[in-house]
């Protein structure tokens, strides 16, 4: 175990590299998780761990990778938070293949999510809802950003990732089911107990009305907000999924 690891060391340096830098991350094939509670969680669902770096009081995570304790005001320094929580490690990255989406009868498709903190808690609704796995399309922002790692709660470490070109690019068999404010069938009447894939993002314009979706649905709103947050929209609707489901097996 090293000791006393300051700003100059390769392996905080690596370290630095790889919290702020995307590239650096897609490279190494790289996952950076911080605090003691996720990195336990991103143990026992699997994943491969490489190092972990420690402020000088933290105690470790047991299979959390080799050990590096850092001297004084060090992970401060180094983490992308303003107060770490003792603790950062770095995992390889997990990805699925796209054979997952061929039995999948629930997925949810982030479509050009550009805010790290939604995709991680588009994630983390999506694996509480029961989702069989989570698509990104490209333009998506990285899901391996410190943040999205965080906003996912860990759902991120257990729920099937699949990247794609385009919404075009899923295929499957699935019903690709476009969300909207204005137009398509309200959820609450919408049949989701088909194998379905509900696409959801572009924050800023919502999903463009040509998009190669096969349904559209919408989310009733009695209120004046002209639209919902993409993530409060994605959560909505995978609970709303969740509800049917539940119903059709008796569950209610």
């Amino acid at each position: 175990m090293s000791t006393g690891l300051g700003l100059t060391n390769q392996h905080v340096q690596r370290l630095r590299r790889l919290i702020g830098r995307r590239s650096s991350r897609i490279e190494e094939n790289a996952l950076v998780i911080d605090g003691p509670v996720l990195v336990a969680e991103a143990v026992a669902a699997g994943l491969e761990f490489e190092a972990q770096f420690l402020a000088p009081d933290a105690p470790p995570v047991p299979g959390a990778g080799t050990v590096h304790r850092l001297a004084d005001g060090v992970l401060e320094k180094v983490a992308d938070t303003e107060s770490p929580n003792g603790i950062v490690a770095i995992a390889r990255r997990r990805s699925s293949s796209s054979d997952v989406l061929a039995t999948a009868s629930f997925v949810v498709v982030a479509d050009g999510v550009a805010d790290p903190g939604n995709l991680g808690t588009i994630m983390r609704s999506a694996e509480a809802a029961g989702a069989d796995a989570l698509v990104i399309t490209a333009g998506t922002v990285d899901p391996t950003n410190p943040k999205c790692v965080r906003a996912s709660a860990g759902s991120l470490f257990r729920l099937p990732m699949v990247e794609v070109e385009s919404i075009a690019a899923i295929g499957s068999g699935l019903v690709i089911v476009g969300t909207s404010s204005h137009e398509g069938v309200d959820m609450w009447s919408f049949d989701f107990t088909r194998r379905v894939a509900i696409v959801v993002g572009r924050e800023a314009h919502g999903m463009s009305s040509d998009s190669p979706v096969d349904e559209w649905v919408s989310i009733p709103q009695t209120g004046r907000t002209e639209s919902l947050n993409v993530a409060m929209a994605a959560t909505v609707l995978c609970f709303e999924v969740a509800r049917q489901r539940r119903g059709r097996n008796g569950t209610v």
